[in-house]
């Protein structure tokens, strides 16, 4: 079985948000045209959100820090982030373009730890119900596009790897945030390093 996994296509990575990733509105179709053949072929397709609590602690406002910078949080390196994706909000809420997705995985819920990868907290101390999701279907292969590709794409598939599933990223379907010019560039060379295939989006059809 193949699952697709769609990581954070939402209002606020996207044009006119709070946390606002460059060009991220122009993947909306290639996300769209990998759902439908996901969909076509009845294998799983799945959405990450993220779904802070308005006090969550990785908001440079929640702990004193200045947006960008890096701080500590919870016993770890955390960059202070202005304050998005909280939930029940527009921000949090997926595109409005993008296709239906039923199977959603909210990440990002406990206010005292960040949360990049579908799969885990950032200090692996609580685990989402995603890794269920996909045994429960019995997947051992995984598709992986959305935003932003430095920060939540790569740690979804880093984590996917180390848990043993087969893992394809969509290159032309991911964003990055690049706070460094090269920081996109170097999260797909981290991916490929540990075991992940780098496809386009026409590799599908």
């Amino acid at each position: 079985m193949k699952a697709l996994v769609v990581v954070d296509v939402q209002n606020d990575f996207c044009k006119g948000g709070a946390l606002a990733v460059t060009d991220a509105d122009n993947i909306i179709s290639i996300v769209n045209k990998t759902i439908q053949i996901f969909n076509d072929n009845n294998f799983l397709v799945i959405g990450t959100k993220d779904w802070h609590p308005a006090n969550h602690k990785s908001f440079a406002i929640n702990s004193n820090g200045k947006i960008g910078e890096i701080g500590i949080l919870n016993n770890l390196p955390q960059i202070w982030w202005p304050e998005h994706c909280v939930e029940n909000t527009f921000g949090a809420e997926f595109h409005p373009n993008l296709l239906e997705i039923k199977n959603i995985i909210y990440k990002g819920t406990d206010p005292e730890i960040d949360s990049y990868s579908g799969f885990f907290d950032n200090g692996k101390l609580k685990n989402t119900n995603l890794f269920n999701t996909l045994k429960d279907n019995q997947v051992s292969e995984i598709y992986v596009l959305g935003l932003a590709t430095d920060y939540c794409v790569k740690h979804t598939v880093l984590d996917a790897l180390e848990l043993g599933f087969k893992v394809y990223v969509i290159e032309d379907g991911c964003k990055g945030v690049n706070l460094s010019l090269d920081d996109s560039k170097f999260a797909f060379e981290e991916m490929i390093k540990n075991g992940a295939h780098i496809i386009k989006s026409d590799d599908l059809a």
